[in-house]
């Protein structure tokens, strides 16, 4: 992969891009989102891991103004009812999509669901800041006849395949209503996402419980940032942080806020740095390194700061020009920490 690739965005679809994966009809009235994987069914002897994403809440947004409320504050388009499914299929669309301050700076990343009836979106957040994100909203809300409140109802799941070849995940006739099961926007690297009041491993054939720290090293492993640590809210530009990667972001919606500096730099076609998944190797200090440590090239130059990470993975924010020669992290005991950047393969062929 030639460096000077990385320094160009990607230029992605209209906010919700074409998916490889088909979820079937799930019985009763639980909601599923569906898009096209060739394969039919689930693999056989398929089983699934099922992460309880404590660490994330969800916001319900609900009333006559909701939709366009919600544009003018993200960077994506609506997870809106496909017409083409019909008013006997009520379906549940996901998105990605930052809220951004008005210098053009990440504040929230969240994922968006799209609840058909009755019309509302629900909000998957950082535990962390719910509620600054509830009071963000509400600072804007004005006269609009909007209603933003906390729904506990719902607890947030993540669900690995044990292998790329699984087929799709579906539901039993038993599962509680409502179940929410829809593919992960950001990638496909990173299974499905799944909102119930019920343990999750039951629901699903094949399901087993798995342990949070495997996720967070599966999603550090792929490059896709989470929370208020990865994320740190005022700080992140959401174009170094591949959220035109990630399928989070429109560049033909309307206007929202913090849209003049992510267009401007969207249109100049050069992203100097971004979010990198690194390895760590060498004798680690006891607490981790430090976010925002400096990363050093062999000879000492500036190439990006530590981000956030689990171990000995994470993420960094790099100059794309120097990941490929030897990088490192000095900390206060003798020997550097060796950092080793990768790109991932489900970035767009233009990255690489």
């Amino acid at each position: 992969m030639a460096a000077a690739a990385l320094l160009r965005g990607a230029a992605p679809g209209r906010g919700l891009p074409a998916r490889r994966w088909r979820l079937p009809v799930v019985p009763r009235r639980c909601w599923a989102y569906g898009s096209g994987r060739p394969s039919g069914g689930p693999a056989k002897g398929t089983d699934w891991t099922c992460f309880p994403l404590e660490e994330r809440a969800l916001l319900r947004v609900r009333g006559p103004d909701a939709a366009p409320f919600l544009l003018g504050l993200l960077t994506n388009e609506l997870p809106l009812p496909d017409p083409a499914e019909g008013v006997t299929r009520p379906a549940v669309r996901s998105v990605y999509a930052h809220f951004l301050n008005v210098q053009g700076r990440t504040l929230y990343d969240v994922i968006l669901y799209g609840l058909p009836s009755p019309p509302a979106f629900l909000l998957e957040c950082d535990r962390l800041v719910l509620g600054e994100l509830q009071e963000h909203l509400l600072r804007y809300r004005v006269r609009r006849k909007v209603t933003v409140e906390l729904f506990p109802e719902l607890c947030v799941w993540a669900v690995l395949p044990s292998s790329p070849e699984a087929g799709d995940v579906l539901l039993p006739k038993g599962a509680a209503d409502p179940t929410i099961l829809t593919p992960d926007p950001r990638t496909i690297r990173m299974g499905w996402r799944l909102l119930t009041c019920d343990m999750a491993p039951s629901l699903l054939p094949g399901g087993h419980l798995g342990a949070l720290r495997e996720y967070h090293r599966h999603r550090y492993l792929q490059g896709v940032p989470e929370g208020i640590r990865d994320l740190p809210p005022g700080m992140a530009l959401p174009l170094e942080s591949n959220l035109a990667f990630m399928n989070g972001v429109s560049f033909t919606k309307g206007c929202y806020v913090g849209q003049e500096l992510t267009a401007r730099t969207h249109h100049t076609g050069v992203i100097r740095k971004r979010l990198f998944p690194v390895r760590l190797s060498g004798r680690l200090p006891a607490n981790g390194l430090v976010p925002g440590s400096v990363v050093l090239t062999a000879t000492g130059q500036p190439a990006g700061k530590f981000r956030a990470g689990l171990e000995d993975v994470g993420l960094a924010l790099l100059w794309s020009e120097r990941i490929k020669g030897p990088l490192h992290v000095p900390t206060t005991e003798s020997c550097p920490v060796a950092l080793t950047a990768a790109v991932p393969d489900w970035w767009p062929v233009a990255a690489k």
